[in-house]
């Protein structure tokens, strides 16, 4: 079965998101913008997530994290939690 690793950003809006994601493609670093920006409890940990397989999160999130490239920021992808970047640290299919 396929597993992967990510970590996300987790915040209330698009803007908020593109923004952010803009300072990552600037060389800002993730896991530091993450625990100042992220509202997910993950964001202790630098927006970690941990390995997970497919179903184990919102659909959303699933379609993203097994179908992007390895170590590219994603999204913003819209949730009914909010709006999330995504980067996706590791896969096994």
């Amino acid at each position: 079965m396929a597993r992967a690793t990510a970590r996300h950003i987790l915040v209330k809006t698009e803007t908020e998101a593109l923004q952010l994601k803009q300072q990552i493609e600037g060389g800002a670093d993730f896991a530091e913008l993450a625990k100042k920006h992220s509202s997910c409890p993950s964001s202790r940990d630098g927006g970690n997530l941990g390995s997970f397989g497919p179903g184990q999160m919102v659909p959303e999130f699933d379609q993203v994290v097994f179908s992007a490239p390895v170590g590219e920021v994603q999204g913003p992808v819209k949730t009914q939690f909010g709006m999330h970047l995504v980067e996706v640290t590791s896969r096994q299919d």
